[in-house]
C-alpha cells in the first residue's frame, strides 16, 4: 500500500471497501490521499467489532491499561515524519502546527494513561442500617469519536485516549479533509496493542457522512457520542444523539473575545494577540476572532499590533520560510473575504490585509468594527481578527458576551483581581488572564458554553464523560421490611 493509499482498521485488521474517495493537497491540487469510503455496513462492523473487545478491555487491570497507553504515546512519537508528510499534504499544514499536534497528543495519551487508576467512586452514609451504599464508576461502552482537520492529530486523539483510560472500546471516524493523518493515530494504538476491536477505524466519503454516522449513533452498543467540528453539524449530531437517549459531549465553534483594558500592559497583549489570532491561519476554535480594547488605548494598541502583524508572513507551508501557512481550501478564502468587504462597506477599516494566492491568504485585521457587522457575529475560521472598541469595561465585557459562542475567551490588566473579576463575567467555558485565548493541556477541563457545545474533554473531567456512574448497595444485617 503506498504512502497515499488509506483503509479502514475494523477489529485491528485492514478492511478495503468497493468505493473510495480522494483528499487533494490544497496548495498543489495533487493527490494527497485516496481513503477508502466506509458504507454503514462497514460502519456497523466496526462498532461491532468494538461491542467485542469490549468486555475483555474493561476488566483488564488499570495499570495495564496504562501499560499499553504509555506504549501508544511512543509509538504516535515514532511516527512523526508521517505526521507531518500527512498534514502537510492533507491540509497545508506547516510543519511546525504538525509538530505541536503530535507533542499534544502524545501528552494527552500520557495524561490519559495517568488516569486509569483514578477512576474512583465513595462510600456514601445510607440510612438504612447495615447498608453500604457505593457510588461507583464504570466503563460506558463503545465510545464513537469524531475528530475535525484543522488540529488533526490532537482532536483526534482526545477523541479516544480518555475513553480507552476508562476501559471503553473506540470507534474513530476521520475527517474528510484528512483520513491519513486520522489512519495513522490508530495505527499507533492498534501497534501498541490496542488492536482486535479495542480502537476501530471508519473513513468516509463526504456525501456518505450522514448515513454513516447515523448507522454508528443508532447502534445500540455505543453508549457515548463525542464530536468536534461545527456548530451546525453539532446540532445535527445532538438531535440524533437525544433521539437515542445517548449522552454526547460537543466541542464546537466559537468567536473567542480578547479584552484589553486600560491599564493592560499593551506589548503582552499584541504578542498575545497576534498568536492567538493567526496561529495556523486562524484556523482553531480557540483563535481569537475579536480583539475588545477600550478607547483609552485602542488607537496605542492599534499601532502597535499593525507592525507586529505586518512581520506576519505568509508563505508555501512546504518551504517553511514563514509563520504563516495554507488555509485548508479556497472556500475559506471566499468565506473570510466576505466577512472582511462586508465589515469595510459598513464602515470598517483595513489595518492589514492583501490579496490571497490561492490558498495562501495573508493576515488581515479590520478595526473599528461594530455588532452590527458580520465580522463580528460569524466564526471566520481563517486569517483575520476584528478589532472593536469599548467605552468602559462594562461595555467591553458586554461585548465579549454578544455572541451565540462561548469557548475560549481572554482578558489583559495589570491588575490581577481586576483581570478575576471580568474573567468571572465572561460566559464562556474558558477565560485566561494575561494569556492567550489559544492554550490547551491535556490535564485542563476542555469545552465551551452555548452554541460552542457541551461537555468536557481533559483529565478528570473526562472520566465524568466516558463513565456510567452506578450506586451498589451491599446489606450486612438481616433485613427489615414493613410488608
Amino acid at each position: 500500500m503506498s504512502d497515499t493509499e488509506v483503509t479502514l482498521s475494523v477489529g485491528g485488521a485492514a478492511r478495503n471497501t468497493a468505493a473510495t474517495f480522494d483528499r487533494l493537497n490544497p496548495v498543489t491540487g495533487a493527490l494527497a490521499t485516496r481513503a477508502a469510503a466506509a458504507s454503514t455496513a462497514d460502519a456497523v462492523a466496526a462498532v461491532d467489532a468494538a461491542d467485542a473487545a469490549f468486555d475483555d478491555w474493561a476488566a483488564l487491570a488499570p495499570n495495564a491499561r496504562r501499560a499499553v497507553l504509555m506504549k501508544a504515546a511512543d509509538a504516535l512519537d515514532s511516527k512523526a515524519d508521517a505526521f507531518i508528510s500527512a498534514m502537510m499534504d492533507e491540509i497545508g499544514a506547516t510543519e511546525g502546527w504538525a509538530r505541536f499536534n503530535l507533542m499534544l497528543a502524545s501528552a494527552i495519551v500520557r495524561e490519559a494513561a495517568s488516569l486509569t487508576t483514578q477512576i474512583s467512586g465513595e462510600v456514601i452514609p445510607s440510612d438504612k442500617p447495615g447498608c453500604i451504599a457505593m457510588a461507583v464508576r464504570e466503563p460506558a461502552g463503545v465510545v464513537l469519536g469524531m475528530a475535525p482537520w484543522n488540529a488533526p492529530v490532537i482532536l483526534a486523539t482526545r477523541a479516544i485516549a480518555v475513553p480507552l483510560a476508562c476501559g471503553n472500546t473506540v470507534v474513530l471516524k476521520a475527517s474528510e479533509q484528512c483520513p491519513r493523518t486520522h489512519s495513522l493515530i490508530v495505527e499507533a494504538f492498534v501497534e501498541a496493542g490496542l488492536g482486535g476491536g479495542i480502537v476501530n477505524f471508519i473513513a468516509n466519503a463526504p456525501q456518505d457522512a450522514a448515513d454513516v454516522v447515523g448507522a454508528m449513533i443508532d447502534h445500540p452498543a455505543v453508549r457515548r457520542v463525542n464530536f468536534t467540528g461545527s456548530s451546525a453539524v453539532g446540532r445535527i449530531i445532538a438531535r440524533r444523539c437525544a433521539d437515542n437517549l445517548k449522552p454526547a459531549l460537543l466541542e464546537l465553534g466559537g468567536k473567542a473575545p480578547l479584552i484589553v483594558l486600560d491599564d493592560a500592559d499593551l506589548d503582552e497583549a499584541v504578542k498575545a494577540a497576534a498568536f492567538g489570532a493567526f496561529l495556523n491561519q486562524g484556523q482553531i476554535c480557540m483563535s481569537t476572532e475579536r480583539i475588545i480594547v477600550l478607547d483609552a488605548v485602542a488607537d496605542a494598541f492599534v499601532v502597535q499590533f499593525q507592525s507586529k502583524v505586518a512581520t506576519m508572513a505568509v508563505g508555501d507551508p512546504r518551504e517553511g520560510k514563514t509563520p504563516l501557512g495554507a488555509v485548508v481550501d479556497v472556500k475559506t478564502v471566499h468565506h473570510v473575504q466576505a466577512l472582511i468587504d462586508d465589515a469595510l462597506a459598513a464602515g470598517a477599516m483595513l489595518v492589514n490585509g492583501g490579496a490571497a494566492d490561492g490558498v495562501l491568504m495573508p493576515a488581515h485585521v479590520v478595526d473599528k468594527v461594530t455588532p452590527d457587522m458580520k465580522l463580528f457575529r460569524e466564526e471566520s475560521f481563517g486569517p483575520v481578527v476584528a478589532v472593536i472598541r469599548a467605552r468602559d469595561e462594562n461595555h467591553a465585557i458586554a461585548l465579549a458576551n454578544d455572541t451565540e459562542y462561548g469557548l475560549s475567551s481572554a482578558v489583559f490588566t495589570r491588575d490581577t483581581a481586576r483581570g478575576l473579576r471580568v474573567a468571572r463575567r465572561i460566559r464562556s467555558g474558558i477565560c485566561h488572564i494575561n494569556g492567550p485565548t489559544v492554550h490547551d493541556e491535556a490535564q485542563m477541563p476542555f469545552g465551551g458554553t452555548k452554541a460552542s457545545g457541551y461537555g468536557r474533554f481533559g483529565g478528570k473531567a473526562g472520566i465524568d464523560a466516558f463513565t456510567e456512574l452506578r450506586w451498589i448497595t451491599m446489606e450486612t444485617q438481616p433485613g427489615k421490611y414493613p410488608i
